[in-house]
């Protein structure tokens, strides 16, 4: 296990090479082993980052909405296998009308991404044409995927799809009859005491919120993220949170606070294997080592935005990096975990 000092000596290393900005918080178990702020959440007034301030999660947030659809599953309103078509009342004229819930939640529906990567490079390219202002509920975005054609069968394999976690959060907002963000304020951010969490417009974030920032190579400067990703976050990604509020959604998640013992395996379960190691289950991601877990994960980029998350359940051990720029995140997990894999193996979980 690795030490306080340690993880000091680890996330200075880092910190001296980018620099940083945002915060670094490790718990083992009941004790916080490290917290620390690095950099400005507001670089115009000098406002710096602390443990506290809320970040953008970007993609990370795909696990809210996971859970929330686990959620309606154990209420019986429909299951994993319930097809698109029979729980979400829009026309899809060229979807494969066996669509499931399951393949949704883990990025094998075979529907085409409003934003592709494939064939386009940056996210920002995405509003060129399209005002962020405008994309205030799930529903705006259906005309950016709502008509495409299939990619492939339903089932076939692993492609990463926001447009896939849009439509569960419509299913959500269908089946409860509330708004998305009410649902998950009420359901989840409530239930687990994650008071300083929530949906927050750009252009009204509350106090100590980080914005995202972008470096700009040709002016050697800083600009916002303000006019570069959608002006609130959806079902899809782009929740805030502060990093003890993360913690406590893991805590809450495995001591079944959130979702009974069978769903919550449910979730965690390795669902597609996208390498030797790693795999997806509904909402996050999963690294087994030495034939055990060693972690799940939620991670997201987005232009000024970098978040990573882990829980190291055999080390009873939380992680997590948050950053309002596009850098760091990824850097200190890594030099972490690369000192937590060590040999003997992990005990099964």
């Amino acid at each position: 296990m690795l030490s306080r000092s340690e993880i000091y000596e680890i996330v200075n290393n880092i910190h001296d090479r980018l620099p940083l900005s945002g915060v670094v918080y490790v718990k083992e178990r009941n004790n916080i082993m490290f917290e620390s702020g690095y950099g400005c959440a507001i670089r115009a007034d000098d406002i710096k980052n602390d443990v506290n301030t809320k970040f953008n999660m970007a993609t990370a947030s795909k696990l809210l909405t996971a859970i929330a659809i686990c959620q309606l599953v154990e209420k019986g309103l429909f299951t994993f296998t319930t097809r698109l078509k029979d729980c979400l009342n829009y026309n899809f004229p060229n979807f494969d009308e066996n669509i499931t819930i399951h393949h949704l939640l883990t990025h094998t529906s075979g529907i085409h991404d409003y934003f592709d990567e494939d064939t386009m490079e940056d996210y920002e390219e995405l509003w060129e044409e399209r005002p962020v202002y405008n994309f205030n509920t799930l529903k705006d975005f259906l005309p950016l995927f709502q008509k495409n054609y299939m990619r492939f069968k339903p089932g076939e394999r692993f492609h990463y799809n926001n447009a896939g976690y849009i439509l569960l959060g419509l299913i959500i907002e269908e089946q409860t009859r509330k708004s998305y963000t009410d649902y998950i304020n009420r359901n989840i951010f409530h239930r687990c005491k994650m008071n300083d969490s929530g949906y927050f417009y750009l252009d009204r974030l509350p106090p100590n919120t980080a914005i995202g920032y972008i470096y700009e190579e040709d002016e050697k400067d800083w600009r916002s993220n303000i006019y570069s990703i959608p002006v609130r976050g959806a079902s899809d990604g782009g929740a805030f949170i502060t990093a003890p509020d993360m913690v406590k959604l893991w805590e809450s998640l495995l001591k079944f606070k959130l979702l009974n013992k069978e769903t919550t395996k449910k979730l965690l379960s390795s669902h597609i294997r996208l390498s030797e190691n790693v795999y997806y289950g509904y909402g996050l991601w999963i690294t087994k080592l030495f034939n055990s877990t060693f972690n799940y994960f939620v991670k997201g980029q987005s232009p000024g935005v970098c978040f990573h998350s882990a829980v190291y359940p055999a080390l009873g051990l939380k992680l997590v990096v948050a950053s309002n720029q596009k850098e760091g995140p990824d850097q200190v997990t890594k030099a972490i975990e690369d000192t937590l894999i060590q040999p003997p193996s992990f005990p099964t979980i």
